[in-house]
């Protein structure tokens, strides 16, 4: 068995989607303190307080994130079975800074790999955008999805699909759309994934990526990994 990790590392400083909050990261406690050691030469975490918002690195949407249609769906509320799923993942690579992923794209990545998509699959797709671009100016300017392409997605009947990129669309022209179609149709997506280079012609493999258990909460950070073997 081999895991694969497919999440960011949330630290201060971090890229954020601009409709999102920087992280803040803090002492709350240090073991000094709890010792009741007085002037001490050092300070050792014991404690420390995050601030951040849900959709901070890699991450799962609620469907109550897609738009005003799908309030009350939200993250507490999606079944565990959406979040430990089969998984594939489609090599994209070759789509450019804001170019469009269709369904011919995505027949064709398939078809290449010799792959197939199953009721309730994750479908990853590897646009190596995050090895490129990260913590670059172009870093928000990913290729992504078009509404129709997230539609036929839909009609696989999948249970999410995920992205290297902060937003599964793109900005400015199709992400509101892949939004709302994902609230409409009843799955979801990640965003911010890593290493997805590393899954290309692996076949298969068990997808996980459980969010916190948020009451009422639009989306979840998830420690996002895959199994093979």
């Amino acid at each position: 068995m081999q895991i694969i990790d497919l999440s960011q590392e949330i630290h201060v400083g971090m890229p954020m989607h601009h409709t999102q909050p920087p992280v803040e990261i803090s002492v709350h406690a240090t073991h000094e303190a709890w010792e009741g050691i007085e002037n001490p030469a050092t300070q050792t975490p014991s404690v420390n307080t995050l601030k951040m918002s849900e959709h901070t690195g890699t991450h799962v949407d609620a469907l109550s994130h897609m738009s005003r249609a799908n309030a009350g769906q939200t993250i507490d509320t999606m079944p565990l079975e959406s979040f430990y799923t089969r998984g594939i993942c489609l090599d994209l690579s070759s789509k450019q800074l804001s170019e469009e992923i269709t369904v011919e794209d995505l027949q064709e990545a398939l078809a290449k790999q010799g792959l197939s998509i199953h009721k309730g699959d994750t479908v990853l797709f590897h646009t190596d955008h995050y090895r490129r671009h990260y913590k670059t100016p172009d870093w928000p300017n990913n290729p992504g999805l078009t509404e129709a392409a997230t539609r036929w997605l839909g009609e696989q009947q999948i249970a999410a699909f995920g992205v290297e990129s902060m937003a599964p669309g793109i900005k400015g022209k199709t992400n509101k759309q892949v939004h709302k179609v994902c609230g409409e149709m009843g799955f979801t997506h990640y965003e911010n994934l890593i290493n997805l280079h590393r899954l290309i012609d692996k076949g298969a493999f068990q997808f996980i990526g459980l969010p916190l258990k948020i009451k009422g909460g639009t989306g979840s950070p998830v420690r996002a990994i895959a199994v093979l073997g």
